[in-house]
């Protein structure tokens, strides 16, 4: 085999605490499909040492069959770990870093100074807004016109790259995608919920996700137990782990969703949760694409979800579900309870949002995309011929 016909190798770095979200899904996803077109790509994750939560990353990347390098990262002035990220680099010959949020980035910067690679990150967005928020966009900032390729799954991404100065013809947009094959349906509503422990003859209105505030599951509380106290019997169900468990908690106790209202916790595995849904409903105040409403489109549940980032791009509402004004706990509950009284609409709903992500949103297409993208960037385009090998564990 010659030189030029090996694959090039990506290394894909992000900082990750925990059991990860949907980026995490949608990188560990990513080696399988990438091989086949000429790119070896090892997903290089930053995390604390002892983070119990991050167990189900590894078991997810074995699954996968995703080459995993594991960077113990004590924060923010940790230099082992961009130590530990140059030998990983020099080690495996990275042609290509792909960084995936703001300390990733600074740090791709930097290991360029110290080993020849080109520099491609991917903005998720800056959903989560805690007090360190406005520092990590400053960083960010900073960093991201010096990438040679910066990737947005989202079109008002791509605005606010180009208004912190990214350079249009850096920019470009990959939606995210879902692996359609993986995520159908394998049993009917009533057998998905008998075998959770939810009631087969009651409608069961679903979330998924972290559980923190931009996330507004207390407005997905509210809504469902508004609808109950105008008499419809309803089951709720709230997957993730997340700092506001206890708030949700208490709004659960509140409602009195003590006996039908589940916060069920990190699951390694949704999709029993998304066949037992009735209806899905993504309540957030602030997202890029989010995975969750791909998952649950491609699992053929009717879906509810607020009009935010790029999600009216991907929902028409009422033709592939229902779209409503963030923040506003009022018609959500009006959008859930109309799709809750007419199960010919939901039905309806849920085969064009399938078939809308199956001939769109493909985990097959994105990669093609990617690797067009890398071609792009190495050889002007040319797609290299690509060459299985074996996957790696890579160790710093």
């Amino acid at each position: 085999m010659t030189e030029t016909n090996l694959p090039v190798t990506v290394l894909d770095a992000r900082v990750v605490t925990g059991t990860g979200g949907g980026p995490e899904k949608t990188i560990l996803n990513s080696p399988r499909f990438l091989e086949p077109l000429g790119y070896r790509m090892i997903c290089a994750y930053l995390h604390p040492p002892g983070d119990a939560g991050f167990d189900s990353l590894r078991q997810k990347a074995m699954a996968k069959e995703a080459p995993l390098a594991e960077i113990p990262d004590r924060g923010p002035w940790d230099v082992s770990a961009m130590a530990a990220l140059l030998r990983l680099c020099r080690r495996e010959k990275v042609a290509i870093f792909h960084g995936h949020d703001y300390k990733t980035n600074a740090l791709g910067l930097l290991l360029r100074r110290l080993y020849p690679m080109r520099l491609v990150t991917t903005v998720h967005g800056w959903v989560r807004h805690t007090a360190r928020t406005p520092l990590y966009y400053r960083i960010d900032k900073l960093c991201l016109p010096h990438f040679e390729r910066v990737l947005c799954v989202s079109d008002d991404l791509v605005a606010e790259c180009r208004r912190i100065g990214v350079s249009p013809r850096k920019l470009v947009l990959l939606e995210n995608g879902i692996d359609t094959e993986e995520y159908q349906r394998t049993q009917p509503i009533d057998v998905a919920k008998q075998r959770l422990g939810f009631d087969p003859e009651r409608p069961l209105i679903g979330g998924v996700g972290r559980l923190s505030p931009e996330k507004g599951f207390d407005l997905l509380i509210e809504a469902v137990g508004a609808l109950r106290s105008q008499g419809l019997p309803l089951q709720l169900v709230i997957v993730g782990e997340g700092d506001d468990q206890p708030r949700l908690q208490a709004m659960m106790e509140k409602w009195g969703l003590q006996a039908d209202g589940r916060l069920a916790g990190f699951q390694a595995d949704t999709r029993p949760y998304f066949e037992a849904m009735d209806l899905f409903a993504l309540s957030s105040r602030r997202e890029g694409l989010p995975n969750v409403v791909l998952e649950a489109m491609a699992m053929g549940v009717p879906c509810v979800a607020t009009a935010v980032a790029g999600v009216p791009k991907l929902i028409a509402d009422g033709e592939s579900g229902r779209l409503v004004p963030p923040g506003d706990a009022a018609a959500l509950t009006e959008a859930i309870g109309e799709l809750l009284s007419d199960s010919g609409k939901r039905q309806a709903l849920a085969r064009v949002a399938r078939r809308i992500v199956v001939e769109r949103h493909g985990f097959a297409q994105r990669m093609e995309r990617l690797a067009r993208v890398y071609d792009e960037l190495l050889h002007g385009g040319a797609r290299r011929q690509g060459r299985t090998r074996s996957p790696i564990h890579a160790a710093p």
